[in-house]
């Protein structure tokens, strides 16, 4: 062989080599973003000796999942059913002869506990309290009330909603022997739409998107980075939510991503470009300061992702405007603070359901 020919095959395999490791790098440069391991806190050791096990010390990435567990247990654990309250709800009292017991009450119960689309309750005066309350086994009650929401998200109770209303209500007093006392049907319905225009007017639910400026992300790199600013894993694939500082009452904020991505066979290999955060602004108490955690929270996850925060345009959202929003929302808190429908308030979290 020439000097030549080997001079070619020489130059030949460098490129070959060349090529192979710029389809790897290129490869690796278009993998997501991964999550990475944390470091483990090492164990102190007495007198100085060195671990026996090389791998003692070594921890996995992941979530706790104990603590994790706890804060879902603490979101989904509601507070106790709220009273009727004749400021959201139609309310018809059910007088009795004779006291009557909880599980008389309780056997009186109609199948459903809505009347259409709007909740349907019915309380007892307890013998023991003198408090209104769910019927309850081992109870005694005076007096009864039946009551359905006015307004919730569907909109304003109707006409037809209010007559099943009565008919539910009706038949549980027939099982108790009570007499009930409906208000007149047209004004109820009246003050459900008066209701139910000030509560459309005065809805906020919130939402940033995050998007990827160059790799994209793989759900655990978004996970890892989410809990790092206080977000747990939610009941649904592809959501995380930021716990409320209380337990009982709903989370601060939402996180999604795709749930397909989430759910995938690999899903480390699965690239996600964007995520939303979301903020139910009638749901949330306003010492929890929602918004500005919100804009906190984006901010920090766009710095440490290497993202962009963008508007439903997709422009980005500057400082500006954010302190632009957070101003009307305090207007919204104190006009809600106005009519007792306090955000994150039991009343209205049930107006805005």
């Amino acid at each position: 062989m020439s000097t030549l020919q080997i001079s070619l095959a020489i130059i030949g395999g460098l490129v070959l080599a060349l090529v192979v490791a710029h389809g790897a790098w290129t490869a690796r440069k278009n993998l997501p973003k991964q999550a990475t391991p944390e470091p483990a806190e090492a164990a102190p050791l007495a007198g100085g000796d060195e671990p026996l096990d090389p791998e003692a010390g070594r921890q996995e990435p992941g979530f706790d999942i104990d603590s994790s567990l706890a804060a879902l247990t603490a979101l989904t654990v509601l507070d106790k059913k709220p009273g009727l309250d004749a400021l959201i709800d139609v309310i018809a009292p059910i007088s009795v002869d004779t006291v009557v017991s909880g599980e008389a009450a309780l056997a009186a119960m109609p199948a459903t506990r809505r009347a259409g689309s709007k909740p349907f309750a019915v309380e007892g005066l307890s013998v023991e309290t003198g408090s209104w309350e769910t019927p309850m086994p081992g109870q005694r009650y005076s007096a009864f009330q039946a009551g359905v929401q006015l307004a919730n998200r569907t909109g304003a109770l109707n006409q037809i909603e209010f007559s099943e209303f009565v008919m539910k209500a009706q038949a549980f007093a027939d099982e108790v022997d009570g007499q009930p006392e409906f208000p007149d049907m047209l004004d109820e319905v009246g003050r459900a739409r008066e209701l139910d225009q000030f509560a459309s007017v005065h809805d906020a639910q919130l939402s940033f998107t995050l998007r990827a400026k160059d790799t994209a992300w793989s759900p655990g790199y978004v996970q890892q980075n989410a809990a790092k600013q206080g977000f747990v894993a939610g009941s649904i694939p592809g959501r995380m939510v930021l716990p409320a500082s209380e337990p009982g009452h709903v989370p601060i904020l939402g996180l999604a991503f795709d749930s397909q991505a989430a759910m995938a066979e690999d899903p480390e290999q699965t690239a996600l470009r964007e995520l939303t955060l979301s903020l139910d602004v009638p749901q949330v108490l306003r010492s929890e300061q929602p918004f500005v955690r919100m804009c906190e929270a984006a901010i920090a996850l766009a710095t440490a992702m290497d993202g962009v925060i963008i508007d439903d345009q997709g422009q980005p959202i500057r400082p500006e405007a954010m302190e632009v929003i957070h101003a009307d929302l305090e207007q919204l808190y104190d006009t809600l603070e106005e009519r007792d429908l306090s955000a994150g308030s039991v009343l209205g979290r049930r107006l805005f359901s």
